[in-house]
């Protein structure tokens, strides 16, 4: 009996369909997912027939959970420099050949979106968030970094909110996402296939007809906060000003970042500090380069362990470099 393929792509009227299909890894991106989307986006792109593509995660809990990060850990750990890259090289490719895509790309969101997830929404035109969609960046935690051209991303949302996110691995429920500046529209879950069902018909415009006005919440509340306390460009001075804003949200906001790897910390911020100034396909340039470095850095290995694969979540962290450019050559 042959297993159902990893990604189902089809056609239903005027629109091109994308089923991530592995709800018991919550459709964490393997290597065979990834080719699989590379050959998809090709044959819809060129398909005349497709008007728009609509992106979804099968199983109800995950749109996307992120790339497969322990396989890369054994590759890592194995000295395969060359399956790393091939990793990281095919899954940016993706992501740049998203953010391309003549026709709209729709994402409907409904569960966990993080890592790998983001990189193949937020490049689209149009991400439809659900309240039970979660959206994260959560690399820090791990000791990666802000992957899949999210560092062009993050620079650009309002004020502080990308370093925020990418520090600290917030999590963002649907109507925050949209907040935050990651997803494009609310549709509460009970009116998702019936917006599905009028987007067959190829035109973006029936999104109006079921996307609800997102009320200001928790993350426009927190924003004076944020921008306050994450402004700065080195962690000692975003440490410094969560100290001197006090408070619950301050110290908890202090206390995860104490749990971070501190090397994925000041890689992070370098980052999204160059990101600003450059393009997309030049922000993927620098984080496949990044990777070279970060994946043989020991604390990535050691960050995937607590946090995916023993699960203790007690990593033990390396003490962080003097100088963090040395990640960025070359």
């Amino acid at each position: 009996m042959s297993e159902e393929p990893t990604v189902v792509q089809g056609r239903a009227g005027a629109a091109g369909t994308l089923l991530l299909n592995r709800p018991r890894a919550l459709n964490a991106l393997d290597q065979g997912m990834i080719a699989a989307l590379d050959a998809a986006i090709v044959a819809l792109r060129d398909d005349p027939a497709v008007k728009l593509v609509i992106l979804e995660g099968a199983g109800g809990r995950a749109f996307c959970a992120g790339g497969d990060v322990r396989r890369i850990r054994e590759l890592a750990l194995a000295g395969d420099a060359a399956g790393v890259e091939a990793f990281f090289a095919a899954e940016y490719a993706v992501n740049a050949a998203i953010a391309g895509f003549p026709k709209p790309w729709i994402s409907l969101i409904d569960g966990v979106c993080m890592g790998g997830g983001i990189g193949l929404s937020v490049h689209g035109d149009i991400r439809v968030v659900t309240e039970h969609a979660m959206l994260a960046m959560p690399e820090t935690a791990i000791a990666l970094f802000p992957d899949v051209g999210t560092s062009y991303v993050l620079p650009r949302l309002p004020g502080a909110m990308g370093k925020f996110l990418s520090l600290t691995g917030a999590r963002l429920r649907g109507a925050e996402a949209v907040e935050a500046g990651l997803a494009t529209h609310f549709v509460p879950r009970e009116k998702l296939p019936a917006l599905r069902q009028a987007l067959l018909a190829g035109e973006t415009s029936a999104l109006a007809e079921f996307a609800e006005t997102v009320p200001p919440g928790t993350i426009a509340a927190q924003r004076p906060a944020i921008d306050r306390c994450f402004a700065a460009d080195t962690l000692p001075a975003i440490q410094a000003a969560l100290a001197a804003e006090g408070g619950e949200w301050a110290q908890a906001q202090a206390t995860i970042l104490a749990r971070m790897s501190p090397t994925s910390l000041a890689v992070t911020l370098e980052l999204l500090r160059r990101g600003a100034d450059l393009s997309l396909g030049d922000c993927l340039a620098m984080e496949l380069a990044l990777t070279r470095h970060v994946t043989r850095h020991p604390d990535f290995a050691e960050g995937v362990r607590a946090v995916l694969v023993d699960k203790d979540n007690q990593p033990r962290w390396a003490p962080p470099p003097a100088d963090v450019r040395a990640f960025f050559a070359g």
